[in-house]
């Protein structure tokens, strides 16, 4: 009978298992604890759990959230467990590597959060820091070249910007120089969430009656700059949606008023080319809940009433299910489930 070490147990069985597996094997022994709660252990598992059988999506409702499993073929949900949080009215404002940001709506904290785990950190400082403001502040979380996971604090009070940078290895907040122009600091400008693709965050930037740029921010030389808007007329209404599609970003943009035109557009280096037009739609609120999913690339795009759109992005099997709004709203998310922890 041959008899495997336990090095070969955790670093060549357990690295591929699934994270609660890792979690219940955590009670065998002192050694396997101490194995599996290395950070070594937890980027490697992390990086062989990158596929679509390892995709929850998580739901916020008003008596606690739940996950589900994700069915690609049907798209559609599966079972659903229940999953304690100590915390009400909250919403969540980005997702990686099964880490998610979430703020709450009356305590006005930030923290960073593993549904699967149940672990947390909040990230709020009796000198203000981290405490977020809907509707005036910017937050995206992100990994630099460091393989420190970071999370971008854009504030504005009163007026005056202020930017800070938490790091999760430091575990603390530190404030970075940024300008830009003096129309921004105006109440009437709001911040998307960040989204991260590649080495870049990118937010939208609003007006009264629609987006007007796009700001992106290098996350390995902390440096912010404005890129346009998509070329589309100012009529009415007008909005974007920021996605990662296999690393590229791509936008939603709606126009109009009663009748909505929606355009897919890309990001090609400074520049946005117009991908797919779809059929106009009646209110912004069908656009807002489409449901996208990608499968033997090919984008499939649905909205609220059911209607299925195709788009061809390329020819490489690719797998990826999520909802647009579970990053924009309070509802919920998609996430990974790691064993990455909210704190080192």
């Amino acid at each position: 009978m041959v008899y495997l070490s336990d090095d070969i147990i955790v670093s060549e069985i357990l690295t591929r298992a699934a994270a609660k597996v890792v979690g219940l094997s955590k009670s065998v022994c002192k050694q396997w604890y101490a194995l599996l709660s290395t950070e070594d252990f937890a980027k490697k598992h992390c990086s062989l759990s990158l596929s679509s059988s390892n995709q929850r999506i998580l739901k916020v409702g008003d008596l606690g959230c739940t996950v589900h499993t994700i069915n690609i073929e049907s798209c559609d949900y599966g079972p659903d467990t229940i999953v304690n949080f100590p915390f009400n009215d909250i919403s969540i404002h980005a997702s990686l590597d099964g880490l998610l940001l979430v703020c709450l709506e009356r305590e006005f904290d930030m923290l960073l959060w593993n549904p699967v785990t149940r672990a947390y950190k909040n990230l709020s400082t009796p000198d203000f820091l981290g405490m977020y403001l809907n509707n005036h502040d910017g937050i995206g979380l992100y990994i630099d070249a460091s393989e420190d996971y970071k999370v971008l604090h854009i504030t504005r009070r009163r007026g005056v910007y202020g930017v800070h940078v938490y790091s999760r290895r430091v575990g603390s907040w530190r404030k970075i120089p940024f300008e830009t122009r003096p129309e921004y600091t105006q109440p009437n400008f709001y911040w998307s969430s960040g989204t991260l693709c590649g080495d870049t965050l990118y937010f939208t930037l609003s007006g009264s009656y629609g987006n007007i740029a796009v700001m992106c921010f290098d996350v390995n030389l902390e440096q912010f700059k404005e890129i346009s808007f998509p070329p589309v007329p100012c009529v009415g209404i007008y909005k974007g949606e920021l996605l990662n599609v296999k690393e590229e970003l791509h936008m939603f943009v709606s126009t109009g008023y009663r009748e909505m035109s929606i355009d897919l557009w890309k990001l090609e280096g400074e520049h946005w080319t117009k991908v797919f037009s779809f059929p106009q739609m009646m209110t912004m609120d069908q656009w807002c809940s489409m449901t996208h999913f990608m499968t033997n690339g090919n984008w499939q795009v649905m909205t609220k009433e059911g209607r299925i759109y195709e788009i061809l992005i390329d020819t490489k099997p690719f797998k990826c299910f999520y909802h647009p709004t579970c990053f924009r709203l309070k509802n919920g998310a998609m996430f990974l489930e790691t064993v990455v922890s909210p704190t080192l």
